[in-house]
């Protein structure tokens, strides 16, 4: 017998995030592909983490994460305005809000179960849905401000459809929805009785005056709200993989079994530190990471339409989706590349969130990165011919 791959090859590849990340790389430049935020990590956390490794907390945790972490994210998501969570039984440590929707989705789809995704999308939600057997079904978002035709949703269900999935603020439009947009959405997801996953990941990356509102706190959506997020954005800590999902207990309990058979648990002493940032940290602080976000986002933004790759203005998050259909190419990866070379900044050609992989001429690019890294990314897009 021939050895091969699973079928499941299919499912998974590397995405045109990480392969842009790699050219970056070989020619020096300026990563403005991947969302690794490189801002400084709070003190706090670090010293909290250390701390914790010294004391002892170097062993597994319980499979839904440690006492101190789960009361420590119930009481500040109810401070901020989401919903109130039992920490014992509605809150749910994961390997970031990856691992957590992958476990949700494990938990809560069958194979061949559907679930309507908002494109532009973010690609591992949608890697997701497929590695579980789940398939999305797609509603398009329309530029400038990426709003949805709810027509279109309830043209988008089937008798097959399960869920829906929303991200807000959304990677990689940037589009924060509004609690209109939010309600339409519970309406739909009552009516044909459906769970709501969000990633609310960004959900403390907000401008100009914009706020968050987290769909498992509109009326009658608690129940059925799977609510995921995580630090990795907040405290600058992608790679030590804390996330969180929230939900009714009726569904906390299999997403934390899946997550204990798929991770076994989220770094123990990280988790320590994760719970002192989330506990002592201030309003203050995460106000101040939408301030300083949307002076990075305005000048990112004036530095592509000086040389005419008009940007779709972000609303949230730390992404920007612009037009870079003039640059030469036959694709949105040709012109990615033509960037890079004349430049040496990378950004993500559009096809990467789009489900038939047209680019649209889009390009996203991502601004969180220190004002170092920033200036150069400025001032080699200037240098483009305009």
């Amino acid at each position: 017998m021939a050895l091969y791959l699973s079928d499941r090859r299919e499912w998974v590849h590397q995405s045109d995030i990480r392969s842009m990340s790699i050219e970056c790389d070989r020619v020096g430049g300026v990563n403005l592909s991947q969302g690794v935020c490189d801002t400084e990590v709070p003190e706090v956390v670090m010293a909290k983490a250390a701390a914790a490794m010294r004391d002892g907390y170097n062993i597994y945790t319980r499979f839904d994460g440690l006492d101190e972490l789960r009361k420590a994210i119930a009481a500040k998501v109810a401070r901020f305005g989401g919903p109130v969570v039992d920490p014992e039984r509605e809150v749910v440590v994961s390997a970031g809000a990856t691992g957590a929707f992958y476990c949700a989705c494990l938990a809560l789809l069958n194979p061949g179960d559907e679930v309507i995704v908002f494109e532009p999308f973010y690609g591992y939600h949608v890697s997701t849905l497929v590695a579980t057997g789940a398939v999305p079904v797609y509603v398009s978002l329309f530029a400038p401000d990426w709003r949805f035709d709810p027509a279109h949703l309830e043209r988008a269900v089937t008798g097959r459809t399960r869920g829906i999935l929303v991200n807000t603020p959304a990677n990689p439009c940037g589009k924060v929805f509004t609690l209109t947009e939010l309600q339409v959405i519970a309406d739909f997801a009552k009516a044909h009785d459906l769970f709501v996953f969000t990633d609310e990941i960004y959900e403390h990356f907000l401008y100009d005056g914009r706020t968050h509102v987290s769909p498992a706190t509109l009326p009658g959506m608690a129940e059925r709200t799977i609510t995921i997020s995580g630090v990795s954005k907040t405290f600058s800590v992608t790679g030590w993989r804390v996330g969180y999902a929230l939900c009714d207990a009726r569904f906390a309990e299999t997403i934390g079994h899946f997550s204990d058979l798929v991770y076994v648990c989220a770094p123990a002493p990280l988790q320590i530190g994760v719970a002192a940032g989330l506990d002592t940290l201030s309003a203050e602080y995460y106000r101040d990471l939408s301030d300083t976000h949307q002076k990075k986002r305005d000048r990112i933004c004036a530095a592509l339409s000086k040389v005419g790759l008009t940007p779709y203005v972000p609303q949230g998050a730390y992404y920007v989706l612009a037009d870079i259909s003039r640059l030469p190419g036959d694709s949105g990866k040709e012109r990615a590349m033509h960037l890079l070379r004349q430049t040496g900044v990378a950004c993500v050609p559009g096809g990467a969130f789009y489900q038939d992989g047209d680019d649209r001429g889009l390009a996203r690019f991502c601004y969180a990165k220190k004002d170092c890294d920033l200036d150069r990314a400025v001032a080699a897009l200037e240098s483009l011919d305009a």
